[in-house]
């Protein structure tokens, strides 16, 4: 995969993965998963970070889906 700036990381690989694949997903959920391997303040700073670059939308509650620039990525 193609990084769209060196601002993301290998974790924003596979949170955006993990969004895809269930629909959406939480700082808490991620983190409790075995692909991902941080803390849930971490997944937390990325899923904003990612929000921020429009990868993500935040839904409120702490939950995210993928939009459709992520979706191309």
């Amino acid at each position: 995969m193609r990084r769209s700036g060196t601002w993301m990381t290998i974790w924003d690989d596979r949170i955006l993965e993990l969004i895809r694949d269930r629909g959406s997903g939480s700082p808490t959920d991620l983190s409790d998963t075995d692909v991902i391997r941080v803390s849930p303040q971490h997944v937390s700073r990325r899923l904003s970070t990612l929000a921020d670059h429009k990868m993500l939308k935040h839904l409120g509650n702490g939950v995210y889906v993928i939009t459709e620039e992520g979706e191309k990525y």
